[in-house]
């Protein structure tokens, strides 16, 4: 009874994460599918580009994500005019981590692309496009700090609507500014106004144009819907306002700061996996890619249930409750151990025709199903290691995340897949190419998994016995 009360309690949170992911996963769809129907230079000019902005904006917004397990320890210990200062802090904190990446992206671009060896014409359109991404930075880090607020609070439906918010802005916008007045003229004819009809096409510059216009609009919605919901009263969250504090900003960066380097590790880990196969040939590459497209949409739930265990443990560590604490923990876990079963339920019978949705190439077809079926083995494992990380973020426990992530993706996935799919093991079997890659991944995810089961046992005995104690905000 204990156990389905606190998962009904669990969904309840996760639930709308996920939406909220899947809305946010929708604008980098949108934009690489309107991009693509432009040229192909503006889909390569998105689709690298895209590679330098995203992992910049997920260490950021896991830098601030340190703000969920203070402002969910706060709310059960009832102390919640201590949140409001927090809050504060993390904004603060967010507009310097935004500028400071635009500040990267407009100067230090053109470099990285040299080095990568981008061609001429795509690196000029890239730029182009991530300075129009740049102007939107500091607005989704002040999104993701209210967000990280709100979860924190157990008000996670919020970020499933304006999620949905940024989606509806991000669609019109990109077909206005990418196609121009003539795209706007085979959609609806030739009487719109000569207004509109003169709209030039932008392009790829277009394309990062209507991503930062909807992170602004997710930001001032984030900000108008805090400042009247009642849900948010006891904080008064716009009352005063809380300049920089020096020790609350360290706090801040001592839980935050791990979770930004984490997830900055997963990010790259993937990219220079695609990086390292492209020379195998576009068959690999492109079965390659429908394969991580289909298990990272299915990763979203166990996302969003770590997501939210954090908030729980966060709760109940709060309220005071630390021996229920480590139950709440092990619950979600096995919560998400039947979420990844059922996964790969869903993936041995349905592989076949979503890959055909992708592709209709017979061997494209062919290797990203045998891909898949590796998947099934690391659902499980990568499902598990990120709701242990969820749930040592809800301790505070963080930076044991970043070291064990380092050694686990980077010298056990990337150096044991790079081994495996270039190498080989002489004597023993030749390199398996892309499949020694996804072997890598697996052992990868799987030692983390051990690791930070190990350090999850130990950290929730230790709290629940009173032989540890959680920092307190």
């Amino acid at each position: 009874m204990r156990s389905r009360r606190e998962t009904a309690s669990l969904m309840v949170l996760a639930l709308p994460i996920c939406g909220a992911q899947l809305a946010q996963s929708g604008m980098g769809a949108t934009d690489v599918i309107m991009a693509g129907r432009a040229s192909a230079t503006d889909l390569a000019a998105v689709s690298v580009g895209s590679s330098l902005w995203m992992p910049l904006m997920l260490f950021m917004t896991g830098t601030l994500m340190g703000l969920t397990p203070i402002v969910a320890q706060l709310l059960g210990a009832q102390r919640t005019e201590r949140i409001r200062p927090y809050l504060h802090q993390t904004i603060w904190l967010g507009l310097v981590l935004g500028v400071l990446s635009a500040g990267l992206l407009w100067v230090a671009v053109m470099p990285i692309f040299a080095l990568m060896e981008v061609p001429q014409q795509v690196a000029e359109l890239a730029a182009g496009y991530l300075a129009a991404v740049a102007f939107g930075m500091p607005g989704v880090a002040i999104y993701q700090a209210l967000r990280a607020f709100s979860d924190g609070m157990n008000h996670t439906r919020p970020s499933l609507w304006i999620s949905l918010i940024g989606l509806g802005v991000n669609i019109p916008c990109n077909y206005l500014l990418i196609y121009g007045g003539a795209g706007l003229q085979d959609l609806l004819g030739p009487d719109i106004p000569s207004l509109l009809q003169s709209l030039p096409a932008l392009g790829a510059v277009g394309c990062g144009i209507a991503t930062a216009l909807s992170m602004w609009a997710m930001c001032l919605s984030m900000m108008i819907y805090t400042r009247v919901s009642q849900a948010y009263d006891p904080v008064a969250l716009w009352d005063t306002i809380s300049w920089p504090h020096r020790a609350m900003l360290k706090e801040l960066l001592h839980i935050g700061l791990p979770i930004g380097v984490a997830i900055f590790v997963e990010v790259t880990l993937f990219t220079l996996i695609a990086l390292f196969i492209a020379s195998l040939g576009e068959v690999i590459v492109a079965a390659h890619q429908v394969a991580l497209s289909i298990t990272s949409i299915l990763f979203m739930l166990p996302l969003s249930l770590a997501m939210a265990v954090t908030v729980r443990v966060g709760n109940t560590l709060g309220s005071g409750h630390s021996s229920r604490a480590g139950f709440v923990a092990w619950n979600g876990l096995f919560a998400c151990l039947l979420i990844a079963l059922l996964n790969d339920l869903f993936l041995w019978f349905a592989a076949d025709p979503i890959v055909a949705l992708y592709t209709h190439n017979a061997e494209v077809q062919a290797l990203a199903t045998s891909l898949i079926y590796l998947a099934m083995l690391y659902q499980v494992s990568d499902a598990l290691q990120v709701n242990m990380a969820g749930a040592l973020r809800g301790y505070k426990d963080t930076r044991i995340i970043m070291v064990i992530t380092l050694i686990s993706y980077w010298l056990v996935g990337l150096g044991g897949g790079h081994l495996l799919g270039k190498s080989g093991v002489p004597g023993l079997f030749e390199p398996l190419g892309v499949h020694g890659y996804w072997i890598g991944l697996i052992a990868g995810l799987t030692v983390a998994a051990l690791l930070l089961g190990w350090r999850l046992w130990h950290i929730s005995k230790a709290v629940a016995r009173g032989k540890r104690q959680v920092p307190s905000s």
